[in-house]
């Protein structure tokens, strides 16, 4: 379980490819502190540390992970948000976020304005997922608020301090990111399909 507010940003040290798996070695100013076996967001997909190694930590992503996320479109160098799982004794500052990402979106916008900036994603509706105004949205892993919910799209307001310690400020207009749904939308709109 995470909250959607990023700890620190990571680089792609080293990407291996085996069979339909990437392993992944991410450098990071958390990486000496994991232990093999937990579990770790990177940009929002649940990921289990297999290897730590100094500044360094590997996890695996499987074909399904790189099939339904843009974990397999990361290259060497790229920059990944990185959040450990939520402590039970702490504050929830984001939402609920489980690490599970439900589908992929495009940047169709993005526009710097006066110290913030908006941008906005288009994703497929047959998939189900809905987003609502003023509702939570995570993506690539941050917890963000909607803005200009439409149909089949929708925007983010992003402040300086977001936009400088995630790796939003490499998206761009045709940049893929990995977005969950909230939750609690996701079971009400299943309610309503009953």
């Amino acid at each position: 379980m995470f909250t959607g507010i990023i700890e620190t940003l990571g680089r792609v040290a080293e990407l291996k490819r085996e069979q339909g798996n990437v392993h992944l070695n991410i450098e990071s100013e958390i990486s000496a502190e994991l232990k093999i076996d937990q579990s770790v967001a990177h940009n929002g997909v649940c990921l289990t540390v297999v290897a730590v190694d100094g500044n360094r930590h590997t996890v695996t992503a499987i074909e399904e992970t790189l099939n339904k996320t843009n974990i397999g479109q990361l290259e060497l160098g790229g920059l990944v948000n990185l959040e450990r799982c939520m402590q039970m004794n702490a504050r929830l500052d984001g939402h609920i976020v489980q690490g599970h990402v439900d589908q992929t979106a495009v940047c169709t916008m993005y526009k710097a304005l006066e110290g913030s900036w908006e941008y906005t994603f288009q994703y497929d509706t047959t998939k189900g997922n809905v987003t609502v105004e003023k509702g939570s949205i995570c993506i690539n892993g941050i917890s963000l608020t909607v803005v200009n919910s439409k149909d089949d799209s929708f925007s983010v307001a992003i402040i300086p301090y977001t936009y400088e310690h995630t790796n939003l400020q490499s998206v761009r207009e045709g940049s893929v990111v990995n977005l969950e749904f909230d939750i609690i939308g996701k079971y009400v709109a299943r309610l309503m399909q009953r």
